[in-house]
């Protein structure tokens, strides 16, 4: 069986220079380890909120680290400076905005203001690339709104079999859907 690499990218002018504890790339990882129960490894990043640097960084974490999933956490909002959902848009061939409208209505349930929050997806080659929020409460709902379809997206792109542990976190797939044997 290969190893998933999954992208944590952490997007934050003041983690990206020590100013600040990142707690939102953490948060994605401790999400990952609890959840997955199929061999996985992390490619963790931390940059500062500026476009030309997610995109590079996408480009560099899906062509080069060949990450079948990338998380990004930051740069969300409707800040002057929060460009993350324009990088993502940047560099994939097809957006993905269901992902965006279940985040947005899952973090509806816990604060009024998730109607700020421009979270997206969209797919560059064989990766997935999902935007999250910073806030590690709402990367953990974002993640379980949305995880039980990431897989099954991955194996449509063509990626690694990735497994979840129903307990944690159900992952969908339809009965015709077969594991992929490597």
């Amino acid at each position: 069986m290969s190893i998933a690499r999954i992208g944590i990218l952490t997007i934050s002018d003041r983690a990206s220079r020590g100013i600040y504890e990142d707690k939102g790339g953490p948060a994605i990882h401790a999400w990952f380890t609890r959840v997955l129960t199929s061999p996985w490894q992390a490619e963790a990043r931390i940059i500062p909120d500026e476009q030309s640097e997610i995109e590079a960084a996408l480009r560099q974490l899906s062509e080069e680290m060949n990450c079948c999933l990338i998380v990004t956490t930051g740069g969300t909002g409707p800040a002057l400076r929060d460009v993350t959902p324009e990088a993502t848009e940047a560099v994939c061939e097809k957006m993905l905005p269901g992902f965006g409208e279940l985040m947005r209505s899952a973090s509806l349930k816990f604060v009024p203001t998730a109607i700020l929050s421009r979270q997206t997806a969209g797919i560059r080659g064989k990766t997935l690339i999902v935007n999250l929020p910073g806030k590690p409460s709402a990367i953990d709902d974002c993640l379980n709104a949305v995880f039980p379809a990431i897989p099954y997206c991955i194996d449509l792109i063509e990626g690694p079999y990735l497994d979840a542990d129903p307990e944690q976190c159900k992952a969908f797939r339809p009965a015709h859907a077969k594991p992929v044997v490597p």
